[in-house]
């Protein structure tokens, strides 16, 4: 329902990482696939992630590793300044 993280949501897709999916190329300990992009998204579109989680009992792999991935690139973006 928020109309500017939706807009941001949508900005930063095209810079989601291009690697191969199903493995863990980035190093996260985490396969890359599209819970991946989700989670990665909803990240950078300043989401609060604390509260976004997949279902009670069930399954999302990959997506702790778009989380991984869009802290590293928060934290080398805060870093540059």
């Amino acid at each position: 329902s928020d109309a500017v993280r939706a807009e941001k949501l949508l900005d930063v897709v095209p810079d989601f990482p291009t690697v191969t999916w199903g493995r863990d190329e980035l190093n996260t300990g985490d396969m890359w696939n599209s819970n991946s992009l989700i989670s990665w998204s909803l990240a950078l579109s300043d989401h609060e992630m604390n509260l976004v989680e997949p279902p009670r009992l069930g399954r999302a792999p990959g997506w702790d590793g778009g989380l991984v991935v869009a802290a590293r690139q928060q934290t080398a973006l805060a870093r540059s300044g």
